[in-house]
């Protein structure tokens, strides 16, 4: 009797094409609501939707069902395989409907496209999407959705046949200096609590947009993007289209949410409270951050002269700061052109990103204060060399081991936006734009300047795949991706 090529595997590698194979078909829904959409409204998108339904789903379920009694206890380093590779494949699923209907994308922009989506990154290759099928502009703000609070935790919370423990994924997936803290006991009751709150954030901002002028399919996508702080939308102007300021105000309000730590959401609504907000270090900082910047960027159209009034100058910039800063990549007027610091500004402010535990991408508040606060206490060595001093965050210590970790973390961040930055240049890619493409991807931004202002479309195929790294790069917060690159990852 011919043994099984599957037999000739090891447990763990059995266990890891089981778990490939269930994310595949797990993948492949993503097109099922668009699929019903497009049925319902007759758009011939339904054969794209459906044939890349169809071809992933059997494909995972050829990969999944040989062996899925497989078991293997999976250790930490798994999990970094397990998100990194779920992500990849997530990405390369997704990206089919792309090709298959409008708009008819290359394999490698369907990628970037995908990519950006699931990411929450909001740049994109498109141009006239208002002209797409509704269930199309669906589609993409579906993988905002999904990829708001990581489809892994989607996996932990609602994929208990995978059968490894949750806290291996957890660790990976999740954002920010510290990753072992859990709203619940169990890793995957804190997985549904999280997507509990996300989800009705969206809800109540889709409700909002609604109230505010959107018809209800705009509101819907809009809703999802503005909490997935995702930034895809329906139309090529983004939030310039309705020139609202109610609008735009719902969507402030609602980004500013979205890069906040949900774990802070899911206390507020189980204990009915609001004041462990101002007592958080991080909130506090991220909320003076944004009001700074917005002030800092209002003088400077201001006084530049690109808005009469001050008032209207303060809108659009507190607009463009918090979209920036939660890296959701929504634009009103768009501020390439915008006079003085602001351009600059607006892309710096994009490495800081939102808060710890938030759709928001960056390098996160919480890292940069910690930074900050030990260059602070390097200058006082220097002052007083026998002295003790401590880093200290909301007025606790913070370990040493977690100080030297953020500090390994933001150096390779920077290293990996250079050596990314410089491929495009070589590339021939204008420096300008080499650095906010760059700059934008990898912080999960959206927009940049120069040739990428408003879309990546003239990209060449190299720039365009060094940008969907970056993206997934950003969104993995390094560590997760380059981990895989070292090869005492791969010794036993």
């Amino acid at each position: 009797m011919a043994l099984s090529p599957y037999s000739l595997l090891s447990e763990r590698s059995r266990t890891l094409l089981r778990i490939f194979g269930a994310i595949i078909a797990l993948s492949a829904t993503i097109s099922l609501p668009p699929l019903f959409l497009a049925w319902w409204w007759n758009e011939p998108s339904a054969t794209a939707f459906l044939e890349s339904f169809l071809v992933a789903g059997i494909a995972g379920f050829i990969l999944w069902f040989p062996v899925r009694n497989a078991h293997y206890e999976m250790r930490l380093r798994d999990g970094f395989l397990i998100v990194s590779g779920v992500w990849i494949i997530a990405i390369l699923v997704t990206a089919l409907p792309f090709m298959l209907t409008e708009p008819n994308l290359s394999y490698t922009d369907a990628v970037f496209e995908a990519a950006s989506g699931l990411t929450t990154t909001g740049a994109t290759v498109i141009v006239g999407i208002e002209h797409l099928p509704k269930s199309v502009q669906f589609y993409r703000v579906l993988l905002c959705y999904f990829g708001g609070m990581g489809i892994v935790i989607l996996a932990v919370a609602i994929l208990p046949m995978l059968r490894i423990g949750g806290m291996q994924l957890f660790r990976a997936e999740t954002t920010g200096p510290q990753k072992d803290s859990k709203l619940t006991p169990r890793i995957a009751d804190t997985a549904k609590a999280l997507w509990l709150v996300y989800t009705g954030l969206v809800l109540l901002c889709t409700l909002s947009f609604w109230v505010g002028g959107m018809t209800f399919f705009d509101a819907i996508c809009h809703g999802m993007s503005a909490v997935a702080t995702g930034g895809f939308g329906n139309y090529d102007a983004s939030f310039g289209y309705w020139n609202s300021p109610l609008l735009d105000s719902i969507a402030i309000l609602f980004m500013f949410l979205g890069g906040l730590n949900f774990g802070l959401h899911w206390y507020a609504w189980r204990r009915a409270t609001l004041g462990h907000y101002k007592a958080d270090a991080e909130f506090v900082s991220f909320f003076w951050i944004c009001l700074a910047v917005s002030v800092v960027v209002a003088l400077a159209i201001w006084l530049g002269g690109r808005f009469e009034s001050p008032v209207e100058a303060l809108r659009h910039a507190t607009f463009q700061v918090v979209s920036n800063i939660t890296t959701t990549g929504f634009v009103t007027t768009g501020f390439v052109d915008w006079p003085g610091l602001a351009p600059l500004a607006l892309m710096m402010v994009g490495f800081i990103g939102g808060c710890a535990g938030s759709t928001s991408g960056g390098m996160k508040v919480a890292r940069v204060q910690m930074v900050v606060r030990q260059g602070y206490r390097e200058l006082k060595q220097l002052v007083h060399p026998k002295g003790q001093f401590l880093v200290k965050v909301g007025g606790k210590r913070v370990s040493e081991s977690v100080v030297i970790s953020v500090a390994g973390f933001c150096t390779l961040y920077i290293l990996s936006f250079l050596v990314m930055t410089l491929a495009l240049t070589a590339d021939g890619v204008d420096i300008v734009t080499a650095f906010s493409a760059i700059a934008a991807c990898m912080n999960n931004m959206g927009p940049g300047l120069g040739a990428v202002a408003s879309h990546f479309r003239d990209m060449s195929d190299f720039a365009v795949w060094v940008c969907s790294f970056a993206m997934v790069l950003g969104r993995l917060e390094v560590f997760t991706l380059l981990v895989l690159l070292t090869p005492q990852f791969w010794r036993d």
